[in-house]
């Protein structure tokens, strides 16, 4: 089989790190064409720079890596430093980048990328907020045909929100985005927090990140340590979500998951609600079906593949 061409949209965050260094760590079956930023997590020269040190962690330096949209499409920028500190990758001591990034912005070489790709062909991996892939598929319409699939780590029903009682983070941030992409008539596959709060992960998982051994284990030890703190203290369970990396294990392993074809809609009207991903999970609408929404998860067998992946960098 050959392997699946991929541009990963990001906004690092140590939940994205583990998510790229899986992409990374997966060469045979992921064709990682080039990381795209945006703001979210941490303003945009944050989450760029980030990027950058991933992809020297994983010794993968010749990764692209372009800079994308520094603002949402319509409202004021919302970061989380109250998660992921200051940084976006605390708990990590990595090395300043010695790589560039290039020089092209991300939602045009995104343009560019795809019109010169056959049809069907690339898979769109969001790690974020989504106003990248809306800004060029608002700027060139033509791109559509090219785009294989869209997976995303995003939304939330049955979970509710992180951010708002309504509202997943990479959703809330730019609703406007993501109500665009939902529409845009593509294959789309939503990895929201109803599979990702199913994901917790646990103290013998994470001392098996350190007991690799390697810089990248000891980094993804730190980093994780210092993410999950959040969310033990917020939802008292025995271990944090792990959310970005869901996307590059549906795509190593689909079989860890399961979910339902239905309608996904994004308010973007209601201030009270802004952001809410509405999922029509009973069919109790005429409205068509756009989205694989899943909403289970083999957790066992997503964290064994992170291990195992990350092993091999």
């Amino acid at each position: 089989m050959s392997s699946q061409k991929i541009i990963i949209d990001t906004d690092p965050g140590q939940d994205d790190a583990i998510g790229i260094l899986l992409a990374l760590a997966s060469p045979e079956e992921l064709d990682l064409l080039g990381i795209v930023t945006v703001a979210g997590n941490v303003p945009l020269e944050l989450t760029s720079r980030n990027a950058l040190m991933l992809c020297e962690l994983a010794k993968k330096p010749e990764t692209k890596v372009f800079a994308g949209c520094s603002r949402p499409l319509v409202r004021p920028l919302v970061t989380a430093e109250h998660v992921h500190g200051k940084t976006g990758l605390d708990g990590a001591d990595l090395p300043d980048p010695t790589t560039s990034l290039q020089k092209q912005h991300g939602v045009d070489w995104t343009i560019e990328t795809l019109l010169s790709a056959e049809d069907n062909s690339i898979t769109i991996c969001c790690f974020a907020p989504l106003t990248n892939v809306a800004m060029a598929m608002i700027k060139a319409p033509e791109i559509l045909p090219k785009i294989n699939r869209i997976v995303m780590m995003g939304g939330g029903y049955f979970e509710g929100g992180n951010i708002t009682p309504t509202a997943e983070f990479n959703i809330y941030v730019d609703p406007h985005a993501a109500n665009t992409v939902l529409r845009c008539g593509r294959p789309i596959v939503m990895m929201p927090l109803d599979v990702t709060h199913k994901a917790l992960m646990q103290r013998k998982w994470l001392e098996g990140l350190r007991d690799l051994g390697s810089a990248v284990g000891d980094a993804a030890y730190g980093m994780m340590s210092f993410y999950e703190r959040f969310d033990l203290e917020k939802y008292g369970s025995s271990g944090g979500p792990l959310h970005d990396p869901t996307v590059i294990a549906y795509l190593l392993k689909p079989e860890l998951f399961e979910g339902r074809y239905v309608n996904v809609e994004i308010e973007i009207h209601s201030e009270l609600t802004m952001g809410m991903t509405v999922v029509d999970w009973w069919n109790v609408t005429d409205r068509q079906p756009n989205v694989t929404y899943n909403n289970q998860i083999n957790a066992d067998g997503f964290f064994q593949l992170i291990l195992d992946r990350l092993s091999l960098l």
